[in-house]
């Protein structure tokens, strides 16, 4: 019997066990840290009528020796069963921002920047092999168990997703864009003093940006712009498409731009989903 196999593995801190948690819940029966070399033997014992027909596995740097076995293991598998790996990562910044928040040690030693060079050395034969890379760097618990869910579960949405992101320079480009637009040459509302401690998504704010002729000039160009892009992309097949716009802090002017680019895709048969990074 073909069984649904997802390997959940990647870096520590990129948010594994939030997406394992996130299988499990749409329906995955779901075991972490389970030693790879054991899972030919686990699926052997289960009856061909079983109920676990959908399995996820969550993998990392802690089963050292296992790891060697992997690609052997991980290919045999994908011969009898429908088996994806999907790899979590992010910028070593915010995993160790992650780690100095949760203050919990890092499976290979407390000197971070030696111990993340490490992890990635050890699990980068499971990238190479991975079906799905997945950079959270900027992505929220929430907005990690929301793609988990859109791509496994049961119900999930078959439409390519689309997904908006303001941001601001000054915090550092998002990683891994398929279209980046500047609009730093806009007006700024910061320097307005009655609107500097707004965001884009106040209605002063949103107006002040909005009445500008470069704004509405860049607008139609940008919109005109995702109109041939968003069909072409659908066509290619492509998934997933992340579109970055970005401001000097990402408070005011991409908030705005990206709110307005969104009632242009909404117009195609895609999942848009909007992340303001600076505003969570």
């Amino acid at each position: 019997m073909k069984r649904n196999i997802v390997i959940i593995t990647g870096l520590s801190g990129s948010g594994k066990s939030v997406a394992l948690k996130a299988l499990e819940d749409a329906g995955y029966f779901c075991v972490d840290n389970f030693p790879l070399t054991l899972l030919p033997d686990f699926l052997k014992l289960l009856p061909s009528e079983s109920d676990i027909n959908r399995i996820g596995i969550g993998v990392d740097v802690r089963e050292k020796d296992f790891l060697k076995e992997a690609r052997h293991i991980i290919s045999s598998l994908k011969k009898e069963h429908l088996t994806e790996i999907v790899f979590l990562e992010a910028d070593p910044e915010v995993i160790k921002r992650r780690y100095r928040e949760t203050r919990r040690p890092h499976p290979l030693g407390n000197n971070l920047d030696e111990a993340i060079n490490r992890e990635k050395q050890d699990l980068s034969m499971l990238r190479d092999m991975a079906d799905r890379i997945q950079d959270t760097s900027n992505m929220s618990p929430h907005e990690l168990r929301h793609w988990i869910l859109t791509n496994y579960s049961r119900e999930r949405d078959s439409r390519p997703s689309v997904t908006l992101l303001s941001f601001g320079y000054k915090y550092g480009i998002p990683q891994n864009i398929d279209l980046l637009f500047d609009v730093r040459f806009l007006p700024n509302p910061y320097f307005v003093p009655e609107l500097a401690d707004k965001d884009g998504l106040h209605e002063k704010v949103r107006d002040f940006v909005l009445k500008n002729p470069e704004t509405i000039e860049l607008l139609k160009r940008l919109s005109n712009l995702l109109e041939f892009l968003i069909p072409q992309f659908i066509k290619e097949g492509k998934n997933y498409v992340l579109i970055a716009v970005g401001c000097t802090g990402g408070r005011h002017r991409s908030p705005v731009v990206v709110e307005e680019l969104k009632k242009t895709i909404e117009r195609f048969p895609v999942k848009v989903t909007i992340i303001h990074r600076e505003l969570a």
